[in-house]
């Protein structure tokens, strides 16, 4: 494949369960051919293993500033887009065309991409991730006040304020 956008970030990290290795192997060929640092976290193969692993791994360098963003691949990407989320900071999204990988980073400031290896081809994905990799976000006075708003609502849940409503 050959990359046809410049990535506005340098450094990404990736990570997948056994169910998205493959097709991590395979992104992780196309950011080679990028000017980019890449840290795999893992899966190194198809042995099972849990997702919300690669997950956590992804999101401590992405809130850690170690990486710029990070990209997460599970068979369905549901998985670790739910995990990710878990984590303050990181604004993950599942992703299965560009218009949402791109419009998630220009709107949302959306830093972390998950995608579906038993959901998408390997081409869709690299259009995907290169979506991904060349959006910047532009903080227009109304997407800002969207993610100031979910900052709000990240910092009430950091309070304890949704406590109440567990079990």
């Amino acid at each position: 494949m050959t990359v046809s956008k410049q990535a506005v970030c340098k450094t990404v990290a990736i990570g997948g369960d056994h169910a998205g290795f493959a097709m991590k192997v395979l992104v992780c060929e196309q950011l080679s051919q990028m000017d980019l640092t890449v840290i795999d976290c893992g899966s190194h193969d198809e042995t099972p293993s849990d997702f919300p692993d690669f997950a956590e791994a992804v999101g401590e360098l992405v809130i850690s500033g170690k990486v710029e963003r990070g990209i997460l691949v599970c068979g369905s990407g549901v998985g670790v887009s739910v995990a990710a989320n878990k984590i303050p900071g990181i604004r993950a999204s599942l992703c299965h065309d560009t218009y949402s990988a791109h419009q998630g980073v220009e709107h949302d400031d959306m830093n972390v991409l998950c995608i579906g290896a038993r959901v998408i081809g390997p081409a869709v994905a690299f259009e995907i991730v290169e979506a991904f990799l060349s959006a910047k976000y532009t903080p227009q006075e109304r997407h800002q006040r969207r993610v100031d708003k979910i900052l709000k609502i990240e910092q009430k849940a950091l309070n304890g304020e949704y406590l109440r409503f567990s079990k």
